[in-house]
């Protein structure tokens, strides 16, 4: 009886070390299966400008879904209050900030790109691989340095504030934030650069899966190898803390931790405690007012003195 004891406590052992194993190899996994769908799949399913979006949300609705049975920390559960919320950010992102930033910025960089003839026809003649790898470098390399200033500058603060705002970690938290802040992050210089689609869809799939997994309550820690390169859930925690203001003014990549490591900014740790100030949820609402706030005390503190009158 103890010997059956003894193999049947072994093989619970096994199984549980094997399913981690699998958690741990599901982010590069899912990397390489987004990098293989947008390499072979037909044309017809990968030249519709929509193509990204449905891909985007099959992306987040996996990672999320793998909440439920792969639990990082019972504090960050998913309700559905929460997923709503997040559903209603990431369709904002996906629809009227997207609109915005190809409206305000990246049209009119492309048309004055047309105007000066400025022309790399080049790239297609590049492998995927590094077409995609290209679109990554750029744009992440943006996004490291907006967001580093936003942590630097006190109006831009007042637009990423709120995004520090919230109190778990989930797959579809990295939408959630103030609209400014969202067209800021979302700005680039990919349109001066004849990329195609193909490998700009792959590369916005790509940094789906890894800020998804960045900000999921998902038991899943990475190879070192794939950590030293991409957001992890571990690195992204620490800069959410809400222990210690200095941690989060580290470990600004988005999708990248490359570049924190290159540029001074990197730090190891984690934190279950995620929040700021006195971590107060903000609603939608209080979301889209927080850079007003000052101007909306203003108002009222005027508008009360001249009520004293």
């Amino acid at each position: 009886m103890k010997v059956l004891t003894s193999i049947a406590a072994v093989t619970r052992s096994g199984l549980a070390d094997m399913k981690k194993t699998l958690l741990d190899l599901l982010p590069p996994a899912m990397v390489a299966s987004v990098l293989t769908f947008w390499a072979y799949a037909p044309a017809t399913w990968t030249k519709p400008s929509w193509s990204i979006t449905v891909a985007a949300w099959v992306t987040m609705a996996l990672i999320q879904a793998l909440e439920l049975v792969a639990e990082r920390h019972p504090g960050w559960r998913i309700n559905w209050r929460e997923l709503l919320t997040d559903m209603f950010y990431v369709g904002l992102s996906a629809t009227a900030i997207s609109w915005a930033a190809a409206t305000f910025a990246d049209d009119p960089v492309r048309a004055a790109k047309d105007a000066l003839g400025i022309a790399t026809p080049g790239i297609k003649d590049w492998p995927f691989l590094i077409q995609v790898g290209a679109v990554l470098v750029l744009f992440e390399f943006g996004q490291y340095w907006m967001h580093r200033l936003m942590h630097n500058n006190a109006l831009l603060w007042s637009t990423h504030a709120p995004h520090h705002h919230v109190t778990q970690l989930n797959a579809m938290k990295g939408a959630v934030g103030n609209p400014i802040e969202m067209f800021l992050i979302n700005l680039s210089i990919l349109a001066l650069f004849d990329f195609p689609q193909t490998a700009l869809f792959a590369a916005f799939n790509v940094m789906t899966v890894v800020v998804a997994f960045a900000h999921a309550n998902v038991r899943s820690d990475p190879p070192i190898w794939y950590g030293y390169f991409f957001t992890t859930i571990r690195h992204h925690s620490l800069h959410h803390t809400a222990l210690s203001y200095e941690d989060t003014r580290w470990n600004y990549g988005n999708a990248l931790i490359l570049f924190d490591r290159i540029f001074g900014t990197y730090r190891e740790g984690e934190s279950a405690i995620v929040g700021q100030d006195e971590r107060k949820r903000l609603s939608i609402g209080e979301q889209f007012m927080f850079p007003f706030r000052p101007l909306v005390a203003k108002f009222k503190a005027k508008r009360a003195a001249s009520s004293g009158l």
